[in-house]
């Protein structure tokens, strides 16, 4: 007789399979866009704020496509799945091998970041691994093509894609990229470490001094931007991420929350009927999650560097699933 949890992941793989097939029978050649109202004041904005040539511009959007095959995957992201469906995606065989293999053959380089920002060895590895599997899955969409298409087709995060975009063709003029030629994920994400343009201009780095920074081919920088952006968002060195505990009574359900932010003391904490472990620094704060794991809820206490991990994606699960897989990689090597 299957369990609740076997019978959910059938039905949730049936489903995902009646999507894919849905998505392939609507899905649109990627085209050009038919009104060009909002590209057009977006171009006009760029002469204005950042004295770009009105003329280069405009042949440039001329060349732009809109993709119906990123408003879909935009639509359905992983994060809205429960946490037994999400987790094995990221945290899994084939993941935390490829994990051990990557560390091997990056071992100095590896170190070196480490060592340089403070941040642990095996979540910069888990970061790349969860993001694009150790860089073998970089993207395949033209960076400038999926940027347009969020920007100016699809209205619940168009403000959010307009400012990306403008980021993007600003770095693109200051690391002298062509723009057209840079491909990423359907979100314009970029390289090993999956930057946004703004990420990528605040912190990316030329870790290995070639006076260029690049996360498409270089371990050393996209590694070393890893470093930079964890150590820039507040990563201390020798502090724990999460801990799984036990919970008793009921009160401990006014501390639950779907905010990353720490803010309850331990002492909060344990008198909710929180049992912590007792190699926990006096003075660090916490919040309490709780996950679905399929067979019953499981309950989570996450500290200042789960937090720090949050603002590479602002989920409790994809953090969570960073936090795990690089606690497997580790044990596995």
């Amino acid at each position: 007789m299957y369990c609740r949890k076997t019978l959910l992941s059938v039905f949730g793989l049936l489903l995902l399979s009646l999507c894919k097939i849905s998505t392939l029978a609507a899905a649109e050649e990627p085209g050009p866009f038919e009104d060009k109202t909002e590209i057009n004041l977006f171009i006009e904005e760029m002469v204005a704020e950042h004295k770009f040539d009105k003329a280069e511009l405009t042949a440039l959007f001329d060349k732009v496509r809109r993709h119906q095959s990123i408003i879909d995957a935009i639509s359905r992201p992983a994060e809205s799945k429960p946490w037994y469906e999400y987790r094995p995606i990221f945290v899994n065989r084939s993941r935390v091998r490829g994990g051990v293999v990557f560390w091997e053959e990056n071992a100095e380089i590896i170190k070196k970041v480490s060592e340089h920002y403070q941040v642990k060895p095996e979540i910069i590895v888990a970061i790349v691994g969860v993001e694009t599997r150790y860089g073998r899955h970089k993207g395949n969409y033209p960076i400038l093509d999926s940027l347009s298409t969020l920007a100016f087709a699809y209205p619940p995060r168009a403000k959010f894609f307009r400012s990306e975009l403008k980021h993007y063709l600003l770095m693109a003029k200051e690391e002298g990229f062509d723009p057209l030629e840079l491909k990423g994920s359907y979100a314009g994400a970029m390289g090993m470490p999956q930057f946004i343009s703004s990420s990528f201009r605040r912190y990316a780095v030329d870790f290995d001094k070639s006076g260029k920074r690049d996360l498409w081919d270089n371990t050393a920088d996209a590694l070393g931007s890893v470093g930079n952006y964890f150590k820039r968002h507040g990563w201390t060195a020798g502090q724990p991420i999460a801990h799984k505990v036990e919970v008793n009574g009921i009160k401990y359900k006014e501390l639950l929350t779907k905010s990353l932010k720490p803010k309850y003391s331990q002492d909060e904490l344990m008198l909710a009927g929180i049992t912590l472990p007792g190699e926990i620094p006096t003075n660090l704060k916490g919040n309490l999650i709780e996950l679905d794991s399929g067979d019953g809820p499981e309950y989570w206490v996450i500290w200042d560097n789960f937090y720090v991990i949050s603002r590479y994606n602002h989920s409790a699960l994809y953090s969570m699933a960073v936090f795990q897989l690089s606690q497997e990689i580790l044990k596995s090597r």
